[in-house]
């Protein structure tokens, strides 16, 4: 098993689509890159910790690559807009890749430059990637939030369309209770 720690705007969207992904046997949600240990979801809110929403994703190598992983995370939110993810504004949803071990680093640069060279955003990406620090699981009542509460708005206006657009564009990585 390997860990991935990704940063992508709210939780609750990275955790809906990593946790229906072939090879990704378990998603948390939870805080990541800050300075104060364990951080409550108020005070990230508040935007003076550093954290960034993020989910841990322990994953099987050997039916995932971590660079598959990243395709599906540059799919899923705009890694061009700094501290901003749609609605949601402020530095814990800024775009971050943890990386873990030297060779995620390198996968995680490669996939950056292969993204770049295809233009297909209209400003470049400005995802960070850095070395891996504390991760923070989130309070419990975020985990699984939008399989729990699929009603709730923001997981029917901004939640589901992504699942949906994850589940169509890479189907073939869908775990089979998914397909």
């Amino acid at each position: 098993m390997e860990t991935a720690v990704l940063g992508g705007g709210c939780f609750w969207c990275l955790e809906a689509v990593f946790e229906q992904v072939l090879g990704v046997e378990s998603v948390k949600s939870g805080y990541c890159g800050g300075k104060k240990p364990n951080p409550s979801y108020s005070e990230v809110c508040e935007g003076h910790t550093g954290h960034v929403e993020v989910v841990e994703i322990n994953f099987n190598p050997a039916s995932i690559m971590f660079s598959d992983l990243l395709r599906i995370f540059f799919a899923i939110h705009d890694p061009t807009t700094l501290n901003r993810q749609g609605n949601d504004v402020g530095s814990q949803y800024r775009s971050a890749i943890f990386y873990q071990t030297p060779e995620q680093q390198h996968e995680a640069d490669e996939v950056i430059a292969e993204l770049g060279r295809q233009q297909i955003w209209d400003a470049p990406i400005i995802t960070q990637v850095v070395p891996a620090q504390p991760f923070y699981p989130a309070e419990g009542y975020h985990r699984q939030y939008f399989r729990t509460h699929p009603e709730q708005a923001y997981c029917s206006v901004v939640v589901a369309p992504k699942v949906a657009r994850f589940r169509k564009r890479f189907a073939p990585l869908l775990k089979a209770e998914y397909r």
